[in-house]
């Protein structure tokens, strides 16, 4: 098995992002997006899921952090489906209950390449430091879709947004981590049409 590491940079008049993921890492992260919460959550989403993660983001954060937070997330689904590469071995489904004090989250994901989002996670304040909270919908859908990942949170429990939104991105690192993993028994890609 080769190195799973991805390099993407995307440069658009809203943002201007580099990018490198290794799926194979050991947790380590230098992440610098302009808001301050989303680094928070891309560190706990490597730590936990054992990825390494550099990320720099130059953002029109003057307007908002919509395009900020959006591009980071297709920039993070472009990392994961390139770093994947034939996906031959690997378990394809992963998932993970995760506790945050009150919070408690479930995230099941598929790396099937048919992209998909679903998630019932509701938060109660517009902000959460200098992040909106509608806008993590919006990163877990570009995810997905640029993955080509199905992906599924579900809120067990809730009551505090930061705790629930940190659950649900250490849920997320843990859930990939199962997924990416080889398993000796897996001698191709783990589809009955031969295929991902």
């Amino acid at each position: 098995m080769g190195e799973r590491i991805a390099s993407v940079t995307r440069n658009t008049k809203e943002t201007k992002i580099q990018m490198t993921l290794n799926l194979d890492g050991t947790g380590k992260a230098q992440v610098e997006t302009g808001i301050g919460f989303l680094n928070h959550m891309l560190e706990g989403f490597a730590k936990h899921g054992f990825f390494d993660l550099t990320v720099q983001i130059e953002g029109d954060l003057i307007v908002d952090g919509h395009h900020t937070v959006e591009d980071c997330g297709i920039v993070l689904g472009q990392a994961i489906k390139e770093a994947l590469g034939d996906k031959k071995g690997i378990k394809r489904f992963g998932n993970f209950i995760l506790p945050m004090d009150e919070s408690l989250v479930l995230c099941a994901l598929d790396l099937s390449n048919r992209p998909y989002f679903m998630n019932d996670c509701k938060f109660h304040n517009e902000r959460v430091g200098y992040l909106d909270t509608d806008l993590i919908q919006e990163f877990f859908y570009s995810v997905s879709y640029s993955a080509g990942m199905n992906l599924h949170f579900k809120e067990l429990s809730g009551g505090n947004d930061h705790h629930l939104i940190e659950a649900m991105f250490k849920a997320f690192g843990k859930a990939l981590d199962q997924a990416v993993s080889y398993d000796s028994r897996i001698q191709d890609v783990l589809s009955t049409k031969g295929t991902l």
